[in-house]
């Protein structure tokens, strides 16, 4: 069965919290080369979950309500 994108985008969310809290404890431990590329896949889940969530409330709400892209 496929995901719904409110799925996906809350299975995105979730990522890139644990790698937000992944990075945080690597800077902690002085491994910071790790905790960039953390800090990198942090920001690419967080930019794809906010791009499920604008397409699953374009299937949703009428266009006017929904935020523009930045």
């Amino acid at each position: 069965m496929p995901q719904s994108m409110h799925d996906r985008a809350a299975e995105l969310h979730n990522l890139a919290a644990h790698a937000h809290q992944k990075a945080a404890t690597s800077h902690t431990q002085n491994d910071h080369l790790t905790a960039h590329e953390l800090s990198r896949q942090a920001h690419e889940h967080s930019t794809q979950a906010f791009e499920h969530s604008r397409k699953a409330a374009q299937d949703q709400l009428p266009a006017e309500q929904i935020p523009a892209k930045s």
